[in-house]
């Protein structure tokens, strides 16, 4: 009830009067059966706004530490996150993240729809990186169809450490459906998981028109976002 009270009455409402949203490709999302909402990752703002265009309701997973967060600030965010049905996973990877997506699958197998970030984190630079095979996992074992989501410029309306959200339009493009069913027969492959991942990305870099860099962005995070970090960066794929 709350997902829907925020969604429609108190806080949607007020987002689309002061973002004005510009989506494109809505018509891609199926209006029932099982969905992935696959997103690159730019901002916080994100998980807001990509349920917010969406009719249907969105489950998304967001990392642990936005549900241990102390002081009135992590209160909030916590209380936000449960209320909205957001499941928190633990972001080291391998069997710590495996009871969210278990928890996704779930609300696949129950005809919803997951909303997933295959590059695991948000972006360290605005370029598109290498996406984790979970979001495959998930589109075998379920037999969704994918729907890539590009946020174009939410790290212009949010950049990581604000708090504040810049007034500036915010722009969607939600990509054709993908369909992966012809591997069904594969599932637990894991060069299988690593195509199909490696096509949602494609799909995503063609949509957003970011620069795509094959290296994990877990491993770049850390130092890139570090006070006067200089530290050079792969060569993107696309320029």
């Amino acid at each position: 009830m709350f997902y829907w009270l925020l969604k429609y009455v108190f806080l949607g409402p007020l987002l689309r009067l002061i973002f004005r949203p510009d989506v494109r490709g809505l018509e891609n999302v199926p209006e029932d059966g099982s969905v992935i909402l696959a997103c690159n990752h730019l901002s916080f703002s994100d998980s807001i706004f990509t349920p917010l265009m969406v009719r249907r309701r969105v489950t998304f997973v967001a990392k642990a530490e936005y549900f241990t967060g102390k002081g009135i600030k992590g209160r909030l965010m916590r209380q936000f996150f449960l209320a909205t049905g957001t499941i928190p996973v633990d972001r080291s990877g391998g069997k710590a993240a495996q009871a969210a997506l278990d928890t996704l699958l779930r609300v696949l197998r129950e005809g919803g729809i997951a909303g997933i970030y295959p590059e695991g984190t948000r972006s360290p630079d605005g370029r598109l990186y290498r996406g984790k095979t979970g979001v495959a996992r998930l589109a075998l074992e379920s037999g969704a169809k994918v729907v890539p989501v590009a946020l174009l410029n939410t790290d212009e309306i949010q950049p990581t450490g604000t708090l504040i959200p810049k007034i500036k339009r915010v722009r969607m493009r939600f990509g054709p459906a993908l369909d992966f069913s012809r591997y069904h027969s594969s599932r637990g492959d894991r060069f299988v998981e690593r195509a199909i991942t490696d096509e949602i990305m494609y799909e995503l870099m063609v949509l957003s028109g970011r620069p795509y860099v094959d290296v994990y962005a877990s491993k770049l995070k850390t130092t890139v976002e570090a006070p006067g970090a200089k530290v050079p960066l792969p060569s993107p794929v696309r320029d």
